[in-house]
Formats: structure tokens, C-alpha cells, sequence
């Protein structure tokens, strides 16, 4: 489908999208608001940045005026949308407001670490739409501040992230207190089996959309990988963002305290950079965020949780100071990156505590990622180690490519320059960047084509 007008959205909405000027709808969006509109329950599986958000806003919009009785009930909503974070909440809710812009649709954001007092006003005033979090959705149904018994649309988002954070016995009574005569939506980026069972239990007769394979990565993605010591983490870090072609990256701590080390030390080299993780007010991880968006920020240091409502165009890098030890949270981090049809790069440091996570995020991606070495803290015996006792031999023991190979490479991407993988392989100014350029790399496994499974360009 190349245009909006072939999904029957009524005019208020397309003149939303128009205004925002979005033209063509993603595979997601193509494939969800047919039976969205028709009151099918929906089981959605697609990688971030695919436009999922539009995907389930747009019909909710739609059935939510063409049903509507007037101004709604005080503490009585008729859809609500679950979200794990406050920041994914938040840009829901923008989302809501944006394609709403043109209709009389009420909607508010509930989320904690602020006063409940203007939360609670909303909810007094009547609204349609009520995004949230689970926690303090359900700190202001046990005060009595609202009802779900008038739910219509229920709609869970990231519900992979929502189980991995605990959320799973209050999304359960949640789901208890809405009405069950009810249109269910649940979308993750992921399909793990707590996942389905959950989707199994609250979804009738669903239709299944999957846009991309399960634990795959966007292929505009220049995957590498530089192994070094872990107490030179920080000073690689620097060394990397003298590339000026990192115009915005996002670099992703395993900790809290991590990520606080990170930012002090950037600070300390002059690289201004913002921070946001649980520890942090409220206020100041939104002023965070949005200086990153507006680019008065060139850096923004992340944990997973507070990272995963972040959805910001122009990120070129995504760069993984800490590997996560979770593969899928690999996948959810440099899904950042390379969206709206762009090119994009993830570069992960590797120290030697983090070699099987490294071959655990290589295994579920299927293929190996290209080795960075020309940079002044390359360590050999993190690269060369080989797997624990209970798994097979490295395989990367020997796997260099030759030099040929490696001039073929540099040819096709650079022109025959210095083999950079910088964001735009074809700016001529890349030649003149000589302390981040690329030599030597890995090939693929044997037998291996690299990402497999469907793709779609992201919204």
C-alpha cells in the first residue's frame, strides 16, 4: 500500500497525517488498521521504529469517534493503553495528541515519580483515552479515582519489556478491572514464551501481524564490535566520539551508577551529554531527552529501562559501553538506530567479562559482528578467548579476512579511501577522519547469509 487513503481513515485522521507530513504507511501500519477498524483483537510482533505506535493510535481515534455519546464519564475511560515507561508513556501520549489534533477526543498520561494531583483532575474532567504505566494506574484505582468497567480498546505496547520488568501480576489486575466486552491489541518487539502465554489469555481470536523475524536486526545496521579492558572502557568511549560523523548517539550503561560514570567522565573531556536512568527525577530525565531531541545535546547515556520509550529521529549511533546480558535487549538498543529508511550504526565494547554475552547476541542474531582493531585500546586476548568449558571452541579463532578482501570491502563502501564505516560512507570528508577507520574485520559464519526473516523500512 503506498498511501493512507487506501485504509478507509476518516478525514479528521488523514488530515492529521498529511499535516505531520507522513504519506505512505509502514508494513505494520498497513497490515494492522484493516482489522483494527473492523474490531479484530490483534497480536502485533515488530521491531522498534516500525510505526507501531500509529498502528494501533489511528483505529483506536477512529472507533473512539465514531462510537462516541458525548463528553465522557469522570473517572471513567474508553480505551487505555499500557506502557512499561513513563518516557514510552509520554510519547504515546504525544502520539495521541498528534493524530488526534483535528478530532474532539480527550485523552491523559498517568505515570509516577510526579504529583497525581493534575492526573487526577484529568481523570475528573472525563477523558477518552488514558495512557499509563502500571504502577501508578493502580494506585489510582485503589483510591477510587478511576474506573475501568467502560474500557472498549485495551492496548498493550512493549509487553516483552513489561514482563521483563515485573509487571506481569499488575498488568493481570488491570486486565481483571477492564470490561470484558472489549477490543484486546498486544504488540512486542519480541514473541518469548511468557509472552505468548500472556497474549494467549487476553487476546480472542486474534490476527497475528509479524513484521520482522523474532531477534533479528534492521539490516541498515553497520554492526561492530571492539574488544578491550574493561578499565578502558571510558577512554575508548572518548576516543570513538572524536568522530565527527557521531552527530547523535546513544550510549547504553548496564547500571545506573554506570551510566553516572560515563556521563562525569565525558563531561570531564568536554563532551556535553545528558543522562537518564531510574534514579533520576522525572523533570530532569524529560529535559534530557528533549535536549537530545532538539540536538542541544550530541549524547545521551541510557540504561535499558528508562531508554525504552526513546524514540528520536537522526540517532546514527547507537554505542553499547556495556553488552547486555540479554541478547533481545542487544536487539531492542541498536533498533534506535536506522529508522525512517536511513543507515545507522551499533558499536558494543567488549571487555573480558562479557565474551558470552557476545556469543549469545551473535547466536540469536545469526552472524558474527565485524571486529573493530585500529584503535589505541585493541585487546588481543579478549578477542582470541575462547567460549567456557560448556560450549564449543571461539569460532572466530583464525577468521580474519585477508587483505584482499578487506581492500574489496573498503573499495565498495569508501571509494578506495580509509575503510571508515562512518554514517555516510559516501562524504568524502569521511577520508579525513584517521583516529576511528576500520581495517580488519571478521567475516560471517561459514554457510551464513547474515539477518534472515522479513524486514520492513522503519517509520
Amino acid at each position: 500500500m503506498t498511501n493512507f487513503s487506501g485504509l478507509d481513515l476518516i478525514e479528521p485522521l488523514q488530515r492529521a497525517l498529511s499535516a505531520e507530513g507522513y504519506a505512505a504507511p509502514t508494513p505494520i501500519q498497513a497490515q494492522s488498521i484493516p482489522h483494527l477498524t473492523a474490531g479484530r483483537d490483534l497480536l502485533g510482533v515488530a521491531q522498534t521504529g516500525t510505526g507501531k505506535t500509529a498502528a494501533f493510535v489511528l483505529p483506536m481515534l477512529q472507533s473512539l469517534t465514531e462510537t462516541s455519546n458525548g463528553r465522557p464519564q469522570a473517572g471513567r475511560p474508553r480505551a487505555l493503553v499500557l506502557a512499561p515507561t513513563r518516557e514510552l508513556a509520554i510519547q504515546i501520549g504525544d502520539s495521541v495528541k498528534i493524530y488526534g489534533q483535528f478530532l474532539n477526543i480527550k485523552a491523559t498520561t498517568i505515570f509516577g515519580g510526579t504529583s497525581q494531583g493534575q492526573q487526577v483532575a484529568a481523570l475528573n474532567q472525563g477523558v477518552d483515552i488514558v495512557v499509563a504505566t502500571p504502577g501508578r494506574l493502580l494506585d489510582l484505582m485503589n483510591q477510587g479515582k478511576l474506573r475501568l468497567d467502560q474500557v472498549g480498546i485495551y492496548v498493550l505496547d512493549e509487553a516483552d519489556r513489561m514482563l521483563d520488568m515485573g509487571f506481569i501480576h499488575d498488568v493481570r489486575k488491570i486486565t481483571d478491572r477492564v470490561s470484558k466486552d472489549r477490543q484486546t491489541l498486544l504488540f512486542s518487539a519480541t514473541m518469548p514464551s511468557a509472552v505468548a502465554k500472556l497474549a494467549n489469555g487476553l487476546l480472542t481470536d486474534p490476527i497475528r501481524v509479524e513484521i520482522a523475524a523474532q531477534s533479528t536486526t534492521a539490516e541498515r545496521i553497520d554492526q561492530r564490535v571492539l574488544f578491550v579492558a574493561k578499565a578502558q572502557k571510558r577512554n575508548l568511549l572518548s576516543t570513538v566520539l572524536e568522530d565527527s560523523d557521531i552527530s547523535r548517539a546513544l550510549v547504553f550503561t548496564r547500571t545506573k551508577h554506570g551510566a553516572n560514570r560515563v556521563a562525569k567522565h565525558l563531561e570531564q573531556k568536554n563532551v556535553r551529554c545528558g543522562v537518564i536512568h531510574g534514579n533520576k527525577s522525572q523533570n530532569a530525565r524529560q529535559e534530557a531527552l528533549k535536549s537530545f531531541k532538539d540536538g542541544k545535546l550530541r549524547i545521551l547515556v541510557a540504561t535499558d529501562i528508562a531508554a525504552r520509550g526513546i524514540d528520536v529521529e537522526g540517532v546514527t549511533h547507537v554505542i553499547n559501553f556495556d553488552l547486555p546480558n540479554d541478547p533481545e535487549t542487544y536487539v531492542h538498543r541498536i533498533g534506535r538506530t536506522a529508522r525512517a529508511g536511513a543507515a545507522g550504526q551499533a558499536i558494543s565494547f567488549c571487555d573480558e567479562e562479557e565474551r558470552e554475552y557476545l556469543f549469545d547476541i551473535e547466536k540469536i542474531i545469526r552472524k558474527m559482528i565485524d571486529v573493530e582493531i585500529d584503535h589505541p585500546f585493541h585487546s588481543q586476548e579478549i578477542e582470541d578467548a575462547e567460549r567456557s568449558v560448556a560450549r564449543p571452541k571461539n569460532e572466530r579463532s583464525g577468521g580474519r579476512r585477508n587483505a584482499n578482501s578487506n581492500k574489496k570491502r573498503r573499495s565498495k563502501n569508501n571509494g578506495g579511501g580509509n575503510g571508515g564505516h562512518a554514517g555516510n560512507n559516501n562524504d568524502p570528508k569521511n577520508n579525513n577522519v584517521k583516529k576511528f577507520t576500520p581495517r580488519r574485520h571478521k567475516g560471517k559464519r561459514p554457510g551464513h547469509s547474515g539477518n534472515s526473516g522479513g524486514r520492513s523500512r522503519a517509520a
